[in-house]
């Protein structure tokens, strides 16, 4: 691999900068997960899918990465206003369970869904619930220095306040916070507030919410903010390296974390900010509050009416990464499709260049060199994975004629050229083979079965060391077997 700089546009900035951790080789990168109250659909793809392929990208260059995506499970609240139900809490009632029943079973789904689409998991997953008395800390510092107001055992940021000091609130969305406290209106439920604009650190808790903490102001539960600048700054420090998340969230929720940040440690904790563009259906945002979304399993299944047909992870994640993850991506059967047999094509050429020969020189028309320094070059470039993905399918096209024997490589270059494969197409894009995959776990299926059908008889035999031999032997692979009463259980661990 060439030795180059990884460049990323700092949203804080609107620039693209040349990436410097604040204490190298250790990289720290928080990242704004989901609220687990539905189904994940393919909006919330695009930015698990940008993190991991950064997550990856950031390893393979040699970073040590400490990786946090939390999971958001309380203080959501349907408006940004700082009103309405908790998203938790409201679906809770409808479907008459506790609210972490709610968040348990979508968080599990979720990660299932992640699963499937080979994103990595994170470092460090932590939930807003388990992090209350960070929160009531955060809180106390943010009051101390004078940012924050009682109201009704309520507690507010004083964005006008702050922002006489600091000067900076929307700096990151361009908003004008003039223009903000012009032309947001007040609603009612609002009048507990010093200014519209102020947002909720601490909510007292009506009689009927369920989800409530003791606090110094009294029950009450987190405002949606405030829970990813306590736990990011508690497990990456109050500097870190990035922060990403979809470009919904620029504003206000991450222009209030910076607000947050700097108002209890004088610093916006992180130093870059990074914002994935979002995925469109029929040219308006997919997501649930506009109802036009389509989850992830539906896309697995093809039980949609968008839907022409079911689409595997693969080509979902094939078809995020063709776009830039800063561009808006259109969803349409077409482009899928489209996304599919790329995907196709790209595999082919994997398995066929496994195949190739080497000669004693490569042809002119073949240079590994340039195809690696072009393919870097694309990903250091902000993670341009569509640029990235045009000069492997630039490979392709010599991998085909290598095999035709219209052009010849040398054992060096070949060997430079699947590792250059392997390691963006398997390592840092994620891609896998699924047809591979799953004739593999057929493979593994059948042939654990009929190893342990030979142990079974072995027992038989009373040959009882032969039987632990082979327990063990598999032990070493990975395969844990388990006698009970019914039978063998076996498992890969």
């Amino acid at each position: 691999m060439a030795e180059q700089k990884l460049i990323i546009c700092n949203t804080l900035s609107r620039t693209k900068e040349v990436f410097t951790p604040v204490h190298p080789p250790h990289v720290g990168l928080y990242v704004c997960g989901p609220t687990v109250y539905g189904d994940p659909h393919l909006g919330h793809a695009r930015p698990a899918i940008t993190f991991d392929l950064l997550f990856r990208y950031l390893k393979h260059i040699g970073y040590k990465v400490r990786y946090v995506r939390n999971i958001t499970d309380v203080g959501h609240l349907e408006n940004d206003a700082d009103e309405g139900d908790d998203k938790i809490e409201k679906k809770a009632r409808l479907e008459e369970l506790e609210p972490m029943e709610i968040a348990q079973y979508y968080t599990l789904r979720y990660h299932k869904a992640m699963d499937s689409l080979n994103v990595l998991p994170p470092s460090i997953e932590p939930r807003a619930s388990g992090h209350i008395l960070e929160q009531i800390e955060l809180i106390k510092k943010i009051l101390e220095h004078g940012f924050a107001y009682e109201v009704n055992r309520s507690i507010y940021f004083d964005v006008d306040l702050y922002n006489k000091k600091y000067k900076n609130y929307g700096q990151l969305s361009g908003r004008i916070l003039e223009d903000l406290m012009a032309n947001t209106r007040e609603l009612d439920g609002q009048s507990d507030k010093h200014n519209a604009c102020d947002f909720a650190l601490w909510k007292k808790a009506s009689p009927e919410h369920i989800m409530r903490w003791s606090s110094p102001w009294g029950m009450g539960f987190p405002g949606w903010h405030l829970e990813c600048s306590a736990m990011s700054v508690k497990y990456l420090g109050e500097e870190f390296d990035i922060h990403g998340g979809g470009m919904d969230l620029m504003f206000p929720h991450h222009e209030c974390e910076i607000a947050q940040n700097i108002a209890a440690d004088g610093r916006p904790a992180a130093k870059y900010w990074m914002h994935n563009n979002m995925i469109t259906i029929n040219g308006q945002k997919m997501g649930k509050s506009l109802g036009n979304f389509i989850t992830l399993e539906e896309m697995f299944s093809g039980n949609n009416p968008n839907l022409e047909r079911a689409y595997s992870p693969m080509t979902i994640r094939f078809f995020l990464l063709q776009a830039h993850y800063r561009s808006t991506l259109d969803f349409s059967n077409a482009a899928l499709q489209a996304a599919e047999k790329g995907l196709q094509r790209l595999l082919k050429a994997v398995e066929t260049l496994g195949k190739l020969k080497p000669s004693d020189k490569s042809s002119n028309a073949v240079n590994v060199a340039e195809l690696e320094k072009a393919c870097y070059n694309a990903l250091n470039d902000d993670l341009n994975s569509p640029i990235a993905i045009s000069v492997l399918f630039d490979g392709v096209r010599v991998i085909n004629s290598i095999h035709e024997g219209k052009e010849q490589i040398s054992a060096n270059d070949l060997a430079q050229l699947k590792n250059l494969y392997d390691n963006v197409i398997f390592d840092v894009l994620g891609l896998q083979d699924e047809q591979v995959s799953e004739v593999n776990n057929h493979l593994t299926n059948d042939l654990v079965a009929y190893i342990l059908d030979l142990r079974k008889q072995t027992k038989v035999n009373k040959d009882y060391a032969a039987a632990d031999g082979i327990r063990d032997a598999l032990a070493k692979l990975g395969i844990a077997i388990k006698d009970t009463k019914d039978g063998v259980e076996w498992e890969v661990e």
